[in-house]
């Protein structure tokens, strides 16, 4: 895998973005004039009670959702305006994602749940074969390659579905809650693998998690509450802005 250059300029870039949900004659604000910057190979995260909007922050920066104003430009493309096709075919090169709960195919081996997202991609079966095996060989599951989910423990499980993240190569990884169905010995793993995908690869990640613990992995914490931004701790400056 290779770390993205973006020298000129931020992955992430949230510029005043407002976030509304409609129900009828009633207008729900999720995300009040949020601004964020995240650079190159740093670790963010999102923390925050329920329904303080670190989800829908979440969905806006992989492109999953769009702001209803303000601009959100990520890894070069402007999402706000961007077609619903633009979009799909930028998260597929661009974002690799993880669940909580892991949303790997039962009936597919973990081989085939890893190569699932490169067959959207041009590469031919030689191609996607070499990066499966890189990705299932980073996570430390190549000798699970044939074995199906059910024959896998939660903690392997996640690691299936972190190796299906990045076998594309992506600049960015989101991430929700990605322990939170795991032990603790399993949660260290996963954690001491993201931190070692954003060490050693370079990875930018964003992370929503619970956990004080899970946060403490990441460089940086942002915390939310009624969707505004009432803290961001930079950990590697030791300081906190709130």
């Amino acid at each position: 895998m290779t770390a993205p250059n973006h020298a000129n300029g931020p992955v992430v870039l949230v510029q005043d973005v407002c976030k509304e949900y409609r129900r009828n004659d009633m207008v729900l604000t999720v995300l009040h004039h949020m601004n964020l910057e995240l650079a190159a190979g740093d670790f963010m995260a999102l923390m925050g009670p329920s329904g303080s909007g670190k989800s829908t922050l979440l969905n806006l920066i992989a492109g999953l959702d769009v702001p209803t104003s303000g601009h959100i430009q990520v890894c070069g493309e402007d999402l706000s305006t961007a077609s619903q096709s633009t979009l799909a075919r930028w998260r597929a090169r661009h974002v690799g994602f993880i669940f909580q709960m892991y949303n790997l195919i039962p009936v597919l081996t973990a081989y085939e749940n890893v190569e699932l997202p490169l067959t959207l991609t041009p590469l031919n079966r030689r191609q996607r074969k070499a990066q499966v095996q890189t990705a299932l060989d980073i996570v430390g599951l190549a000798d699970r390659m044939d074995h199906f989910p059910r024959q896998l423990s939660g903690g392997q499980e996640q690691r299936v579905s972190i190796a299906r993240a990045i076998a594309t190569d992506p600049t960015l990884i989101v991430a929700d809650e990605p322990t939170g169905d795991l032990d603790t010995a399993s949660s260290t793993e996963i954690l001491d693998l993201m931190k070692r995908l954003n060490e050693d690869f370079g990875k930018t990640i964003v992370m929503v998690t619970h956990d004080p613990r899970a946060a403490a992995y990441a460089k940086r914490t942002l915390h939310l509450e009624d969707g505004r931004l009432v803290g961001d701790t930079d950990v590697a400056n030791a300081e906190t802005i709130a």
